[in-house]
C-alpha cells in the first residue's frame, strides 16, 4: 500500500462518560464509512481534562472505555488510536494512549512521556505532575502501510522524540493532544509542522473540540501536515471528522529531492535512545 486514508475524530467531550464513548464509537464508525484505515481520536476523549477530573474518570486498562475502543476498531477493521484515557495502575494515575488493531487486540500503549507543567503568568497555569505520573518508553507500531510512532500533546514540543521515531523507520507521528487558547494559537500548528519537516513525515493531531464553558478550554483545530510541511486538512474548533490521504510515495519522493537522512552528519552529533523503545509490530 502506498496510500492509505487518515481518519481524525475531533470530538465534543462532556461530564458524561458513556456519552463520550458513545460518540466515540459513532464518529469511528462514519471515519470507517468514508474508507479510513486508521483513525485518531483526541486526548483525554472520555473525559473533561484537568487535574482534578483525572482520579474521578481514571480507569484500568483493560477497562470500559478501552473495551469500547477495541470493539470499535473490530466492528470497523480499522487502526484505532484511543487518543488518551487517563489510567490508574498500582496507585499511580497516567495519560495513555492505546492503540487497537483491526482485530480488536491491543497493539500499544503509550504513557504520555512530558508531563504538562507551565506557568504563563495571567495567562495559564496547568501542573500535570499534581496528579499524573510519566511513563517511561518510546511507543510505534506497525501497520500494513507504514510504521507509526506516537505521543501525547505535551510530547510534540520535543523535537528528539520525533527524531527517535523517524529514525526508527515510522512515517506517520501521531499526537493526540489538548492545547489551550493561549498556547493554541501560538504553537499547536508550528509544532506539528516543524515535526513534519525535521523529519520528513506525516504528522496528525487530534484535539477535543473546543467548550467555552469548561475549566479547561482547548484550542481545537485538529490537523494533518505533509512531509513538506504543508497542513492538507484541519478542522475548525467544533466537533467534526477530517480527513487525509497519506501518500507514502510522495514521501518518498520528497526525502529524494531533500535527501536530510543521508546528509546528517553522524560524525559530529547524534540523538540516542537511552532505553530500547517498546513496540510490537503486528
Amino acid at each position: 500500500y502506498t496510500r492509505f486514508r487518515l481518519a481524525v475524530v475531533q470530538l465534543q467531550v462532556t461530564s458524561v462518560k458513556a456519552d463520550n464513548l458513545s460518540r466515540a464509537r459513532r464518529l469511528v464508525k462514519e471515519a470507517a464509512g468514508q474508507g479510513s484505515r486508521v483513525v485518531l481520536l483526541p486526548e483525554c476523549f472520555n473525559s473533561p481534562y484537568g487535574t482534578c477530573f483525572f482520579s474521578e474518570y481514571a480507569e484500568r486498562i483493560p477497562g470500559e472505555s478501552t473495551q469500547v475502543l477495541s470493539e470499535a476498531a473490530k466492528e470497523n477493521k480499522v487502526y484505532l488510536v484511543g487518543g488518551s484515557i487517563p489510567e490508574e495502575d498500582g496507585g499511580k494515575l497516567y495519560n495513555s494512549c492505546t492503540v487497537f488493531g483491526p482485530d480488536g487486540e491491543l497493539i500499544l500503549k503509550h504513557r504520555k512521556i512530558h508531563l504538562f507543567d507551565i506557568d504563563v503568568p495571567g495567562k495559564i497555569r496547568f501542573q500535570e505532575s499534581e496528579t499524573l505520573s510519566p511513563g517511561n518508553s518510546l511507543s510505534m507500531f506497525q501497520t500494513p502501510f507504514c510504521k507509526v510512532g506516537v505521543g501525547i500533546c505535551y510530547d510534540m514540543r520535543f523535537a528528539e522524540l520525533a527524531q527517535l521515531y523517524s529514525r526508527e523507520g515510522c512515517q506517520l507521528l501521531v499526537y493526540p493532544g489538548a492545547f489551550n487558547m493561549t498556547t493554541g494559537p501560538a504553537h499547536w500548528e508550528l509544532l506539528q509542522r516543524g515535526r513534519a519537516i525535521d523529519n520528513q513525515v506525516y504528522v496528525a493531531t487530534a484535539s477535543p473540540a473546543r467548550d467555552e464553558t469548561s475549566s479547561y478550554v482547548a484550542w481545537g483545530h485538529s490537523t494533518v501536515v505533509n512531509p513538506w510541511g504543508e497542513v492538507i486538512s484541519k478542522a475548525g474548533p467544533e466537533e467534526a471528522v477530517i480527513y487525509a490521504d497519506i501518500d507514502l510515495q510522495y514521501l518518498a519522493d520528497i526525502r529524494q529531492q531533500i535527501p536530510i537522512t543521508a546528509q546528517r552528519r553522524d560524525d559530529i552529533y547524534a540523538v540516542t535512545s537511552v532505553q530500547g523503545a517498546e513496540r510490537r509490530d503486528v
